[in-house]
Parts: structure tokens; C-alpha cells; sequence
């Protein structure tokens, strides 16, 4: 064989070689669906603006799976939740992916859909949802992790509050209505009857405007609330630095349950890390991709939380915030 003909055969090969391993690598990727109906999908991706998404990228690429390589990932978002949450999760369950992670409320209807798909998912109680037998032995086909410690922490974060308010006689609430009859709201509406606590509540829905956020924190203010809590949901997070805008506008204390709105001009915060829990979540989903029961993954249930304290909000809302209580906070803006 002539030296020119042996190159261009070399040549070949390595053209060959490469275009063969991609179209096996592009066979055995594994399909991993989003469901978060609050956020919009493209937030729902490795590159995302997201404060939480990259986050749980991070983790699955130093896990080895890696978007647009040996993973595809499906996002269903707020713009595919046109026809609502039973109509999406059928979609995706129809769609037969290798897992599925569930954001927020929805996991109860996927337990209704499949027995099959493994799904993770992030929540609040499972065991009182029925979507897992205990958080040490979930059993079925769900794992992940939850946000829900009991009825207790409702009460803190409204004693938090008080001590920053003590002079509270009316409590206004910020709450998905999707989750209002759910045992997350059951909680919080015993924690303010055994604090005295009248309420007033603004019930919100998926894709809210801000117009809409804006007639509900108005009419939590005619109501005559003297402070506000807000509660958990991606619906509310995706908006709450709106919502401490408005909040602040409308002179009205609040307390969050994630950090971010404080850092934005939000009153106060009882938190835990979001961060951590979508990485304990990509470590799920990574066990499940190797080949792992979901049923067999303990669900991780959130055990720290840390207190945000902005000084400067404080202040112009008039408040003389106890020393005790700045001393106590992980973290104070000023």
C-alpha cells in the first residue's frame, strides 16, 4: 500500500472512529424530566439564571452526567402548564423518561400516573402525601428529599416574627392556592390559632402577574395585617424579590422562607440551605441512573435551619429590632 493512500485510510478511520462513538453516545442517554410548573423552562437547565438549577447541574456533572452529552433533559415549565398539573404529568408520563424530578406541588398526582417511572422529588410531608411508606424506607417508586419538619416550624417563624413585631394582632399570608388545602397550610393555620392569630389570606395561582401579587399583598393590607408570612412554594420563590418590593412598598414586616428575598430588601428570613437539597437531589437521581430503587433511597429530610435579618429594611419600616434577636441571626444585612 502506497504511503498516500495508507494516510488517507488512517484518515478515514479517525473520522470514522468518532462519529461511531457519538452516535452511541447519543443512544444511551439517559432522559431526565423536569416538572416545575412555577418556573419557566428555560430556568430548568444546566445554564440557567436560576439561583437553585445550576446547582443541581453542578452536582450531576461532577457526578459524570452531563446535559447534552450522556443526559438529555427534559423541562416542563411554566409555559407547558396551560391545561393544568394532571394534564402536564400525564404528558410526561406518557413521554416514558428514566426519571422524573418533581418541584414542588405535583408528586401526589404522579403517584396516581405511574407505579413504574422512578421519580425524586422535592416536597413537603411524603409520608402524609402517601407517596412514601416512611422517609427511611420510602418503598414504591419515589425518593428525595423533604422540607416539611412538622407543624413546629410554622410556629417559629411566626414567634420570629412577633419578637420583631410584638405589637401583631393580625397575620396576612402569601400562599399558592394549589397548596392551601394541603397539610403544609393545615399547619400553618394551626400554628397561628395557637398563636392568637387571626389571618388574612391571599390566595395566589401558577403564572401570577404582578399586578396579581400586587392586589393581593393590597388586599392582605385592607384586611388590616400588621405583618405578613410567606409561605413555601417555586410559585412564590420564583417571584419573592417582587414580592419584597411590594411587601416594603406597602410598609408591611415579612418573613421568608428562603434567604434570597432578604437579600433583596425582603424583612427577615427562617431558612434552610435550597442549595444543599438540590445537591442531595442529583445524587439521587444519580443512584437511580446507575441503576438504584428510588424505593430503597432514604428521603432526606431538612434539619438546619439559619435566620436573615436585614437591618436596613428594618429601619425603614420603623422597627427597633430586639439585640437579641440580630445576635441570634446567621446573617445580618446592614
Amino acid at each position: 500500500m502506497r504511503r498516500r493512500d495508507f494516510i488517507r485510510l488512517l484518515g478515514g478511520a479517525a473520522v470514522v472512529r468518532p462519529l461511531a462513538a457519538v452516535a452511541q453516545q447519543s443512544t444511551n442517554k439517559k432522559r431526565l424530566a423536569i416538572f416545575s410548573p412555577s418556573q419557566p423552562s428555560a430556568d430548568l437547565h444546566e445554564h440557567s439564571e436560576s439561583k437553585v438549577s445550576p446547582a443541581l447541574f453542578a452536582e450531576l456533572r461532577r457526578l459524570r452526567w452531563i446535559e447534552g452529552q450522556n443526559l438529555k433533559v427534559e423541562s416542563y415549565g411554566r409555559e407547558q402548564n396551560t391545561s393544568g398539573l394532571e394534564a402536564l404529568a400525564t404528558e410526561i408520563v406518557r413521554s416514558n423518561p428514566d426519571v422524573i424530578l418533581v418541584i414542588g406541588p405535583g408528586a401526589v398526582i404522579f403517584k396516581k400516573l405511574t407505579s413504574r417511572i422512578p421519580i425524586v422529588v422535592i416536597t413537603g410531608d411524603p409520608v402524609r402525601q402517601g407517596i412514601a411508606e416512611s422517609l427511611a424506607h420510602p418503598g414504591g417508586n419515589f425518593s428525595g428529599v423533604s422540607v416539611d419538619v412538622g407543624p413546629s416550624i410554622h410556629g417559629k417563624r411566626i414567634a420570629l416574627l412577633r419578637e420583631m413585631v410584638p405589637t401583631m394582632s393580625k397575620l396576612g399570608c402569601l400562599a399558592l392556592r394549589f397548596q392551601w388545602n394541603g397539610s403544609n397550610a393545615g399547619a400553618f393555620r394551626a400554628a397561628a390559632e395557637t398563636a392568637g392569630l387571626p389571618l388574612a389570606v391571599s390566595l395566589l395561582e401558577f403564572g401570577t402577574s404582578e399586578a396579581g401579587y400586587q392586589a393581593a399583598i393590597e388586599s392582605i393590607s385592607r384586611d388590616g395585617a400588621d405583618a405578613v408570612m410567606v409561605l413555601d412554594s417555586p410559585e412564590v420563590d420564583q417571584n419573592s424579590t417582587l414580592i419584597a418590593k411590594l411587601l416594603g412598598d406597602a410598609k408591611l414586616p415579612a418573613i421568608f422562607t428562603h434567604p434570597h428575598p432578604v437579600e433583596a430588601g425582603g424583612l427577615m428570613a427562617y431558612s434552610f440551605d435550597l442549595i444543599e437539597l438540590y445537591r442531595r437531589v442529583a445524587n439521587n437521581i444519580d443512584a437511580i441512573l446507575r441503576g438504584a430503587k428510588p424505593g430503597d433511597i432514604p428521603i432526606y429530610q431538612v434539619t438546619r435551619f439559619e435566620l436573615s435579618i436585614n437591618l436596613n429594611t428594618a429601619k425603614q419600616l420603623g422597627l427597633s429590632v430586639p439585640p437579641a434577636l440580630v445576635a441570634s441571626a446567621d446573617k445580618v444585612i446592614e
